[in-house]
């Protein structure tokens, strides 16, 4: 039986190039044939190593999954980006590479994102998803999340849902 070791703990510039590897994976992974294809790849290529190395220089809430020292996964947060809505914190992203997942690291990193949030003060929290990614959608209802809203959003020229999870409580210890 192997073992890998792993830590969730705050990026560094030098964690730009994997956070930047596991972020094309798992988009393609997550949005491939939901985001139109030429859209898809035009949002992938923004966010390359100096587009991450920029955010962890500028100190955005980011955490990492260190797996043995490869970066296996990645969460962006903060306050919530949409003061109409009745949370405090927001978790931006969260995604793991397809080969993490299923594993139970993405509970994990999710429940550390919540305490980094409730450790600034953010105690509720909200979280969006495209409707047409079922795997999000059943990953944000197995962890208490409740549906708060659903909105439009444009990806190209096509119209896409997103769907808000809202979770109330203070994340558990």
């Amino acid at each position: 039986m192997v073992k890998t070791a792993f830590s969730i703990r705050h990026a560094r510039p030098g964690d730009a190039e994997e956070i930047a590897r596991v972020h094309d994976a798992s988009w393609r992974d997550a949005y491939r044939g939901v985001i139109p294809g030429v859209e898809l790849e035009r949002m992938i290529a923004r966010r390359g190593p100096r587009w991450w190395h920029s955010a962890i220089v500028r100190g955005t809430g980011l955490l990492v999954l260190d797996c043995d020292k490869r970066i296996g996964g990645y969460s962006t947060y903060g306050r919530n980006r949409v003061p109409s809505m009745p949370y405090s914190g927001e978790i931006f992203e969260l995604y793991l590479a397809p080969e993490y997942q299923g594993l139970g690291l993405g509970r994990r990193l999710f429940g550390a994102a919540r305490r980094e949030l409730a450790e600034h003060g953010y105690l509720s929290t909200i979280v969006w998803a495209l409707a047409d990614n079922e795997k999000a959608l059943a990953f944000y209802r197995s962890l208490g999340g409740q549906t708060v809203r659903r909105a439009e959003e444009r990806f190209g020229s096509d119209m896409l849902t997103r769907v808000a999870f809202g979770f109330v409580s203070a994340p558990v210890r």
